[in-house]
Formats: structure tokens, C-alpha cells, sequence
């Protein structure tokens, strides 16, 4: 059965490219694989493949375009063919367009991000090897997170974009916001792999990141986030606290072009067979920030 296999990469826009490098490198502690033009890519210490963040300069911040790898070329045709029977149009993205990447599959979701399926990319390996390795790598630098974990958009059809990955893509929902009435949809968390959510949606503008966040091994790696933050003086939006949807340990804060990120812990497993979980608009304070239990102007406000 064809198969998504993860969030591969994000191509995030930035304003000032070498302070944006200096701080993925130093701060969040991504290492530089390559360079192309106005763009670099990067990876953490624990993926294997050759990046998964690209930074590109323009003259705003936000998403340029996320990427989800699949296991073989078939999936990617089985997978294009679905796109486009669900009335999305795709377009091929030749090999070695950027660095590292075989040929890809661009479409546009429905909430007008674009978007990437791909199976080939360069292989380089994590920071520990495959033989006899230890747990981590000495000289880690920053948050030294150990992937790229998920992205958090906003669109305006919330259950139209749900609908694609669900039935285009083989995605199954974890955990959906509703109005109390249970009529409109106002957030959607999707999964691909055991993780609580690969790629969720919250209500808002079309085409805007809200934020791409970071996997780190638990409360602890947060709040030693924290402490590096405050050392760089990286502004914060939300300091150390639990999602009670996802049950993540989170803190979120911005990049020097704005974009947020955040430091994501925990969560739990999630299963093909698990029935969706339901929160109402009217807990969506607790949802969102369990211990705070409301939201912030900035948390809903601040977008790219």
C-alpha cells in the first residue's frame, strides 16, 4: 500500500539570510549541508537525509513550501494521481532543482500552500552513525533538537483541507477543534506516522504559517530551550507549558524574520484505529495552553 512516511522538509522565507543561518545553526543548532544562490539548507543531528529546512531569502517571512517524503517512486505516482482526482493540479518538480532532491510531485492545497511529495534525497546520515552509536553527539550547539517535527498553518476551509489529506493523501485526523454546536470546524490535527500530528490547521487567513516546530526529548530539552533563548534574548511568545491537545511540552518563540518556531516534546502515540478527539471552542483556552487555559492576542495574531 502506498504509504506518506513523514513531513520531510519546510522552505521557510526569510529577510536577512546570514543572521537567519546564524541563528538556525547557533541557536537552534542546525547544521549547514549546502548552499544554492539565495537559499541554505540545513538538518538536525538526528535525521538522515540531507535537509530538511531550507531558508531562503525574500522580502517577507513565511512558508515557501513544505515537503513529505513517500517510500518509492509508485507511491509518488499513486499519490499524484489521487491529487489531481481530488481536482488539485500538479505539476513535476525536476531532479536536481534543488540540491540533494530527486524529482518531486508541487501541488497547492486547498489552502493555498504549496506543497511537495517527494522520495528521493541525497543520504547523509545523523551525527551518531548506524554502528554502535552513542545517544548523542558531543559538540551539540543550541537547542540541538533532533528533527524537524511539524507545521502548523492557517486556512479559511479548514474542512475541505482535512477532507484532501484524509482521503487524497491516506492522512487520519488525531484531534479536531469545533464550534460548540459541532457545526464549523475551527482547527484540524492530522497524522501520517505514530506521531500526534505530522501537519495541522487552525482557522485564520489562507497561505500563512503559523509556526514550524522542532522535536526534543522532553520537558527538560524545553526548558533548557528556554535557558538558551533568554541567553540570545530570542523574543518568546509562549514560555514552557503543555498542550492538552497532543499532550505536547511546548514553548514557542521567533526567528529573526518573525517566523515562529517551537521546541516540541512528548505527545503521544497516535494509531490508525484511534477515534478522533474532539475539543470544543469554548475549552480551546485549555486546549491549547492546558495550565494557562486561555489563549494570547500573539498566539492567534502573529503570522507569516
Amino acid at each position: 500500500m502506498a504509504r506518506i512516511m513523514r513531513l520531510g522538509r519546510v522552505e521557510l522565507k526569510v529577510m536577512d539570510l546570514e543572521s537567519s543561518v546564524d541563528y538556525y545553526t547557533n541557536i537552534i543548532g542546525l547544521e549547514v549541508t549546502g548552499r544554492d544562490r539565495d537559499s541554505v539548507y540545513l538538518k538536525a543531528w538526528d535525521e538522515y537525509d540531507h535537509h530538511s529546512v531550507i531558508l531562503t531569502k525574500s522580502n517577507s517571512a513565511g512558508l515557501a513550501h513544505m515537503a513529505f517524503k513517500v517510500e518509492t517512486l509508485v507511491d509518488l505516482a499513486y499519490y499524484e494521481k489521487k491529487i489531481e482526482e481530488f481536482g488539485c493540479t500538479t505539476s513535476r518538480i525536476s531532479k536536481g532543482a534543488r540540491i540533494g532532491e530527486g524529482e518531486a510531485v508541487h501541488f497547492i492545497l486547498p489552502t493555498g500552500h504549496h506543497c511537495e511529495l517527494y522520495t528521493e534525497i541525497e543520504l547523509l546520515g545523523t551525527a551518531v552513525g548506524t554502528l554502535n552509536p552513542h545517544p548523542w553527539p558531543l559538540g551539540k550547539k543550541g537547542i540541538a533538537p533532533h528533527r524537524l517535527d511539524h507545521c502548523l498553518l492557517t486556512g479559511d476551509d479548514l474542512k475541505t483541507v482535512s477532507r484532501f489529506f484524509v482521503e487524497a493523501l491516506n492522512f487520519r485526523q488525531s484531534e479536531k477543534i469545533t464550534t460548540v454546536d459541532g457545526e464549523e470546524l475551527l482547527g484540524s490535527f492530522l497524522f501520517t506516522s505514530n506521531k500526534a500530528h505530522d501537519i495541522a490547521f487552525v482557522k485564520g487567513p489562507d497561505t500563512k504559517l503559523h509556526h514550524a516546530a522542532f522535536h526534543v526529548n522532553s520537558l527538560h530539552d524545553v526548558f533548557n530551550a528556554a535557558d538558551l533563548l533568554s541567553m540570545y534574548e530570542v523574543p518568546f511568545d509562549v514560555t514552557p507549558t503543555r498542550h492538552g491537545i497532543t499532550r505536547g511540552e511546548t514553548i514557542y518563540f521567533f526567528d529573526p524574520s518573525g517566523n515562529r518556531n517551537e521546541a516540541f516534546a512528548s505527545g503521544y502515540f497516535a494509531y490508525a484505529d484511534m477515534p478522533t478527539i474532539t475539543w470544543t471552542e469554548d475549552r480551546i483556552g485549555q486546549g491549547i495552553f492546558y495550565h494557562r487555559r486561555e489563549l494570547s492576542e500573539s498566539f492567534m495574531k502573529a503570522l507569516t
